[in-house]
């Protein structure tokens, strides 16, 4: 997203004083991504609420920084922590159809614990759960914890 676009949301799709919209929007470089978090927090607060706001935000920290909790990142209970790739991915509602998954996969897609599954007849094991669950993730936004 482009300073203008970040200028854009920020006055159209929130509540912030002009003044810290202009501050957040003179930031630079890789410092704009600040700008960007601040704005899609604000946006996930006038839909879904403060309190999902600050859930989001957490489990956001705790994937791409290491801290916080992922107690709030969407979680899926599975029995038998050996099924297929295929069939997690279908149980998370990642993809439709087994097609759909294979094509992911195929495609590079699908990660299972920041590993990147180029197999479709992979299969989760123990070993995937050795922190006691996995997480699954389709491209760089979607993302699903699988308990056993």
């Amino acid at each position: 997203m482009k300073i203008g676009s970040v200028e854009t949301v920020l006055k159209m799709l929130t509540f912030l004083p002009i003044e810290k919209i202009n501050e957040l929007c003179s930031l630079k470089d890789e410092k704009i991504n600040e700008a960007k978090k601040i704005a899609a927090f604000e946006i996930t607060k006038l839909i879904h609420g403060e309190e999902e706001a600050n859930k989001a935000l957490e489990a956001s920290n705790a994937l791409f920084n290491g801290e916080g909790s992922l107690e709030n990142m969407p979680t899926v209970k599975i029995d038998n922590t050996n099924i297929s790739i295929l069939d997690a991915i279908i149980i998370c509602k990642v993809a439709p159809s087994k097609g759909q998954a294979r094509t992911l996969i195929n495609q590079g897609g699908i990660s299972l614990n920041d590993e990147k599954i180029l197999d479709v007849n992979y299969v989760l094991s123990e070993k995937d759960f050795s922190k006691g669950y996995a997480i699954l993730k389709k491209g760089k936004k979607v993302f699903y914890k699988l308990e056993k």
